[in-house]
């Protein structure tokens, strides 16, 4: 009997190691290289992007997945993302007008739609001065801009999720600002992600280039119709002129049973001044990289973002300023509102280079627990080599002020309400940061919607 029972004992810890060896991280990294064999195979790319996408993969294969003991990782556990097989996603149908028109905040935006990654819907009558082309067909023109910037900044080697954009991107937007030119209208790339996603990864891949003293501003929105569990693997590279102004805002609201790795990189001449706004409420599991260098005298910076999750999501924000050239401010805030069972993780850091003289550097993170399971893991650090600069950080986990509550109690505003105008107040204390108005004002009501409803 007791044999008979040592040997069903085995078997089952045969099938809980198969099992185990079937949804392990090495079994997914196996499934990537298997589908980017199969694509090498019938690819029609120059030789010199299969060469370097050969390499990414290579850079992905041995790195592996990053685990906790990875000090950019330490608070967020991959293990959801690297032990799924995900399949490349399928080519997307086109999105109607009413599915885009809960997408859009403006009507008359420049709007460019990809769906599963690929591109849908170019946007019509550009003024002059503003090129917005696909990364597909730049890539089967073989421009020389491609060769100079793709995969320059966010590099194979910076890290396991834009190695994996590298070697597998197939689109993008590729944003020209021509020197002076002044963008009226915000730009609104749209990444959609439809049935043809479920169970599947993309990898979009813009690359944004604003010349000397240009202006713009451009929104990143990606979102679901029609897919529940996916992967999105995002890399945007982003080239700042003397001069040039740019705001770019980021808007994750993926399905709420979706993965998300997004990265943001970007590089600042003198004189310019980029803004970054970072707005998260989907995703399972979802992780933001901002990360920007101040390589010109009296460049600026400005990093803001809100998240707002509950149940079991986790949400995740690494920024990274690096101060290069003196006379640079950076201003960072970002602010959580964390419910349920969810878990927040911000981690920031400044680092000024021994000749960044004169760095005025601020950054902020506040964040409000409305659950007693709701957490957060919040570490700002400043790197400083310079002997004359002004740099501060700080951070603070609280839940809703008590004497708040009681006052507007006892002005007769019920307890469920005061909590949810309290919310809704610390929200928009970032969301007021916002210049553009119409996002601003579209933000807002989805906040007072989420908390007040």
């Amino acid at each position: 009997m007791s044999e008979a029972v040592d040997a069903l004992t085995k078997v089952g810890m045969m099938v809980a190691d198969a099992i185990s060896s079937e949804n392990s991280p090495r079994a997914s990294i196996e499934a990537y290289r298997r589908d980017f064999d199969e694509a090498d195979k019938s690819s029609s790319e120059p030789q010199w992007l299969r060469s370097m996408r050969r390499s990414a993969m290579d850079t992905f294969e041995s790195g592996g997945f990053p685990s906790m003991k990875n000090e950019d990782w330490h608070f967020t556990n991959i293990a959801p993302v690297a032990e799924h097989k995900f399949q490349p996603a399928k080519k997307g149908a086109a999105v109607s007008s009413e599915a885009l028109a809960r997408i859009e905040y403006g009507q008359d935006w420049h709007t460019v739609v990809f769906v599963n990654g690929r591109l849908a819907a170019p946007s019509q009558g550009l003024p002059a001065g503003l090129t917005i082309t696909s990364l597909a067909s730049e890539i089967e023109g073989d421009t020389d801009l491609i060769k100079r910037h793709f995969s320059k900044l966010a590099t194979p080697e910076s890290g396991t999720f834009t190695a994996l954009n590298a070697a597998f991107a197939i689109d993008g937007a590729v944003i020209r600002l021509a020197a002076d030119t002044v963008v009226e209208k915000p730009i609104h790339l749209v990444f959609v992600s439809d049935a043809g996603a479920e169970q599947a990864a993309t990898h979009p891949h813009n690359l944004v280039f604003a010349e000397r003293h240009s202006q713009a501003t451009i929104i990143e929105s990606f979102v679901a119709v029609g897919a529940d569990v996916y992967f999105t693997n995002a890399v945007t590279e982003v080239f700042v002129a003397d001069g040039a102004r740019l705001s770019h805002y980021k808007l994750q609201r993926e399905s709420q049973n979706a993965f998300h790795v997004g990265t943001l990189q970007v590089h600042q001449a003198r004189d310019s001044r980029y803004e970054s706004f970072s707005f998260a409420t989907g995703a399972e599991l979802s992780r933001t990289n901002v990360y920007t260098t101040l390589a010109g005298d009296a460049a600026e910076a400005v990093l803001n973002g809100l998240y707002m999750v509950d149940g079991k999501q986790h949400v995740d924000h690494q920024t990274r300023i690096e101060h290069v050239a003196p006379n640079c401010p950076s201003h960072e805030l970002y602010k959580g509102i964390l419910d349920g069972r969810s878990h927040g993780v911000f981690n920031g850091k400044v680092y000024v280079h021994p000749e960044a003289q004169k760095t005025d550097g601020k950054q902020s993170n506040n964040n409000l627990l409305l659950s007693d399971q709701a957490r957060v893991d919040t570490k700002p650090q400043l790197e400083i080599f310079a002997d004359d600069v002004k740099c501060t950080h700080g951070a603070t986990v609280g839940r809703l002020d008590e004497t708040a509550l009681f006052y507007m109690r006892s002005r007769g505003i019920g307890t469920s309400q005061a909590r949810r105008l309290l919310t809704y107040a610390f929200a928009a204390d970032v969301l007021e940061k916002l210049e553009l108005e119409p996002l601003k004002e579209a933000l807002e009501a989805q906040v007072l919607e989420r908390f007040t409803s």
